[in-house]
């Protein structure tokens, strides 16, 4: 059955049975339709999130969902799990305050006029809001029966069963990192290096699964080609017929699963899950090998399978990445801007993730490779194969490479240096002597406090004594006098 049959089959058990509709046992307080006129704000006490649109089954909802306490966007959510399978306005995010509220006028909108924050359908005529049963959001006009908008044709991150995700669409990751588009023959995923000066967004392909075509061709001239997940247990792909012309089998493969879906993670992987009624299980992965993902280690980092370090092997990895990876400059389009704001790096043994979709120069030398990148000012790196004299030139941020026993394959990297204008080793070293110097400083300073504290306390009472006995100090002088038996009593006590 074609998806447009199995909305139309919905729609009509939706206008056929209102009375149905507005009632569940499961979410007797959310209605499960919505008309023209209606209006909502979010409540100041809500913590995590706030339905006003239910499915029939109950099983999603439409509402508002909170973000790092005070932000808010329109989400579509897996109730069950809590986990949002769409999200409205992931990129321009409302304040969650009673001023923020969303309306359906034929179009549905979220507006926000404090900080003139809003998204909204641009749909005319719709006079009915649905949530379907398989999570599509759809706008529907009652007197031609037809819908004017849906969900599933502007997905974010997820795909889910039966959802045609086709090459006018795109996912993205939730940092905005990466995507997930389809070309003629193939789908890809894409790493969005994000530029600064407003040129265009540079995208560079880490992962490309072509058609096979075993079953079926693709035929020129019969329209592009689409994705779905099958409910049978693999991401296909098609073009004009329900035989696929490419299977990618997840675990579930030929097995009964509750419910799939496809999602693009935040480290760049494709993932796919089912649902076993209690939690969300991985059944499929794009990406086998860690070091395959697009930076696992970070920006400058070094992946070996087994973990992460830095290509400067005189700075320590950490959980956030090497030097670079916070870096507010990262994004820049170039380092043009002076040669003296980056020292150069040179790393042996190294080489690029899924080199075979990069882009490279033939060179007679390493010198003649790196000299490529040296006197280009918008390339960040370069890597030469003495090998086969592929030269690699990297004209976006250095992300992390890839360790090899293959000290031939040579690594030559623009690192940017700190406001201090030193590498960050030296800027390390410099502080650790400060340190050290301070701390000597302050226990020599503390030392002669000591001292002269003690030296004065001593003259002290060699001058009472002096005082009471009329003679100068010594051992044991004059112990009957007044002062010691007074030492000596309270001691005593």
């Amino acid at each position: 059955m074609s998806q447009t049959h199995y909305f139309q089959i919905l729609l009509i058990l939706y206008l056929s049975f209102p009375i149905i509709l507005t009632s569940s046992s499961s979410s007797s307080s959310t209605p499960q339709l919505l008309h023209r006129g209606f209006s909502l704000s979010p409540h100041s006490k809500t913590t995590s999130f706030q339905p006003f649109l239910t499915d029939p089954t109950a099983n999603f909802s439409l509402g508002f969902l909170r973000q790092n306490h005070n932000h808010l966007v329109l989400a579509i959510i897996h109730v069950a799990s809590s986990q949002p399978f769409w999200l409205a306005n992931p990129t321009h995010i409302a304040s969650w305050s009673d001023t923020t509220h969303v309306s359906f006028n034929g179009s549905l909108v979220l507006s926000d006029p404090t900080t003139n924050l809003f998204w909204s359908t641009a749909t005319n005529g719709g006079d009915t809001l649905l949530l379907l049963n398989t999570s599509n959001l759809v706008i529907v006009n009652q007197n031609s029966g037809t819908h004017l908008w849906q969900s599933f044709d502007i997905p974010t991150n997820t795909l889910v069963q039966n959802q045609n995700f086709t090459t006018t669409m795109s996912l993205f990751s939730p940092n905005g990192l990466y995507s997930l588009g389809l070309g003629n023959n193939f789908m890809g995923l894409y790493v969005n290096h994000v530029v600064k000066s407003g040129k265009p967004l540079k995208r560079l392909m880490y992962w490309k699964r072509t058609a096979l075509e075993a079953k079926a061709e693709i035929e020129e001239g019969k329209g592009p080609i689409y994705a779905r997940v099958n409910i049978a247990g693999y991401l296909g792909m098609y073009q004009t017929s329900s035989t696929p012309v490419d299977v990618q089998k997840f675990n579930t493969f030929q097995q009964t699963s509750s419910f799939l879906m496809l999602r693009l993670e935040p480290d760049g992987n494709l993932r796919g899950y089912y649902w076993t009624g209690f939690s969300w299980v991985v059944n499929y992965e794009a990406i086998i090998e860690t070091c395959d993902l697009p930076s696992p280690c970070g920006s400058y980092g070094l992946c070996d399978g087994s973990g992460c370090e830095c290509l400067d092997n005189r700075t320590r990895f950490e959980p956030g990445g090497c030097f670079g990876s916070n870096n507010d400059n990262d994004d820049d389009d170039d380092l043009c801007s002076s040669r003296e704001s980056y020292f150069v790096l040179r790393r042996s043994g190294v080489e690029p993730p899924n080199k075979e979709l990069l882009g490279y120069l033939t060179t007679s030398s390493l010198e003649e490779c790196e000299g490529l990148c040296e006197k280009n000012c918008s390339c960040w790196g370069a890597l030469y194969n003495n090998g086969t004299g592929f030269c690699y030139v990297l004209d976006y941020p250095v992300q992390t490479m890839v360790r090899t026993g293959d000290g031939s394959k040579v690594g030559y990297f623009k690192m940017r240096k700190s406001e201090e204008g030193k590498n960050p080793v030296q800027v390390k070293i410099v502080v650790v002597i400060v340190v050290i110097v301070l701390v000597a400083v302050s226990v020599i300073i503390g030392g002669i406090g000591i001292w002269m504290m003690r030296l004065k306390r001593r003259k002290g009472v060699n001058g009472i004594l002096k005082d009471e006995n009329g003679a100068s100090s010594g051992p044991y002088k004059n112990l009957e006098s007044t002062s010691f038996r007074s030492i000596e009593m309270c001691n005593g006590q």
